[in-house]
């Protein structure tokens, strides 16, 4: 379905992106992976890829909360693949904790990499996007984008926001063969909601179970965790030409979450 196109998938090493990234490479796109980890590991990955799908896998390891570093990885994906056809903006992180306590630097942080940095990709990919008459644009959001948690005041600012840059995006492409949605999905079971079930214990005074049960879960009335799997087809199915006139959505997959 792909075959011809270039995606670029941030945070794409591990979770969410790795499955965007599997799945859009399945479908005969090329790849870059963005994010961090073990160097061996992600190139094992990167070959894999390649030799499972027949297409042409890159890496770049910019730290997305440097907007320099941002336009050196989007120089590379212009130089050695002819740009990114595909934009896929998932790298993201979490912290939990009251306001008062907040603390600044991880707000910036999050901030940085949740929202600014698809700004920054965004503006360096859709004008070329432009030019070739077609662009498909998909912000990773969250259940978050549309209703609010405590103790997750940057997390849930940073997904609002990102809402908000999707239909602007998906306003200024539309005559342009450029579409941008924003998904988001409820709970999903990868390293970052580990992460989460950590802290929210921590900051609740519960134990992991009871926040799987008694938090997280409660939340999706399906009481099933959403699967990365599922996010990468519905990415997928965003880049076909059945999702064409689907622009500036933001698309629940929550198990019925934001229906409460």
């Amino acid at each position: 379905m792909l075959k011809g196109k270039t995606a670029l998938v941030t945070g794409s090493t591990s979770g969410i992106g790795k499955a965007i990234a599997e799945r859009l490479a399945r479908e005969g796109c090329d790849v870059v992976l963005n994010g961090f980890g073990d160097q061996d590991a992600i190139e094992a990955q990167r070959a894999s890829m390649e030799k499972e799908h027949g297409v042409k896998v890159g890496y770049a390891n910019a730290d997305l909360t440097d907007p320099d570093a941002i336009e050196g990885m989007m120089g590379y994906v212009m130089r050695d693949f002819g740009g990114a056809d595909i934009l896929v903006n998932n790298a993201g992180v979490q912290h939990v904790a009251p306001l008062e306590d907040f603390p600044v630097s991880k707000w910036d942080l999050i901030i940085a990499l949740n929202l600014s940095a698809a700004f920054h990709t965004i503006r360096m990919a859709i004008g070329p996007m432009k030019e070739k008459g077609w662009g498909r644009i998909i912000n990773t959001g969250s259940a978050h984008a549309k209703v609010a948690s405590p103790f997750k005041s940057a997390y849930v600012t940073a997904k609002h926001g990102l809402a908000g840059l999707t239909k602007v995006t998906a306003l200024e492409g539309a005559e342009h063969g450029v579409r941008c949605n924003l998904i988001c999905p409820g709970y999903v079971h990868t390293p970052l909601v580990d992460g989460q079930i950590d802290d929210t214990a921590k900051a609740r005074g519960m134990t992991r179970d009871q926040v799987v049960k008694d938090v997280i879960l409660d939340a999706q009335p399906t009481k099933e965790f959403v699967t990365v799997e599922q996010i990468a087809g519905f990415a997928a199915f965003l880049c076909s030409p059945d999702a064409d006139q689907i622009n500036g959505a933001d698309l629940s997959i929550d198990g019925g979450w934001v229906a409460q």
